[in-house]
């Protein structure tokens, strides 16, 4: 019960829902779409591979739960900007995937026996290249920084915000270390939720949604 009357106190959770759909379409994406454009550029050829990133690149996982639990529990405005510009982002970045079937030619032919080469290999078999540019890894994690600049509670927490930057810096670098993604990839990514964030924090949304069905996310 007490969960429920949270929920009910906190309606902008329902934004969590976005996961569901976005989920569902990439999978889609991933067995239907088959790339009829390859991204590559010149800086894809000097960034040599270096199996050893998978781990800030694995760790995306835990940052994008981090970002919205510690949104969701601190500051609803932190919350709902995240989710307007972490969620516009993916959106586009499928409706890309979707006009411009893309995907990669970068991974190498050999990869070292350890544990993180390993961890690499296996990465490789559930994960396409394909559908890369924009990448979502790279502007999901740009998101979380850009609404940790933003946040007004976190100006008391200098370290936190600094650690932030340099997580999302490590797993953007990352995709391209371990040949997710090219550095094109990476500059649309990041570029991407720069963009979008102008108008998540320049616009009076919040006045415009009120009295409208979106009402319920306020």
């Amino acid at each position: 019960m007490k969960l429920l009357d949270w929920g009910r106190k906190n309606r902008h959770c329902l934004l969590l829902l976005y996961w569901i759909p976005f989920l569902t379409a990439f999978y889609l994406l991933e067995q239907y779409i088959q790339p009829r454009y390859i991204v590559h550029c010149r800086l894809d050829d000097m960034i040599p591979f270096i199996e050893y990133f998978i781990i800030p690149y694995f760790s995306w996982f835990l940052l994008l739960p981090a970002a919205f639990l510690y949104t969701l529990l601190n500051s609803k405005e932190d919350f709902q900007n995240l989710c307007l510009i972490m969620f516009g982002g993916m959106t586009i970045c499928l409706i890309a995937y979707i006009l411009f079937p893309n995907g990669l030619n970068l991974r190498p032919d050999s990869i070292n026996n350890n544990i993180f080469g390993n961890m690499v290999m296996a990465l490789q078999s559930v994960d396409t290249p394909s559908n890369v540019c924009p990448s979502i890894h790279v502007s999901t994690s740009v998101s979380a920084a850009i609404v940790a600049a933003r946040s007004k509670k976190m100006k008391t927490c200098p370290g936190l915000r600094a650690g932030i930057y340099i997580w999302a810096a490590l797993i953007s670098m990352a995709t391209m270390f371990i040949k997710q993604h090219s550095a094109v990839d990476v500059i649309l990514g990041a570029a991407l939720s720069l963009s979008l964030s102008v108008p998540v924090y320049g616009a009076d949304w919040r006045a415009r949604l009120k009295g409208t069905c979106l009402e319920i996310i306020l």
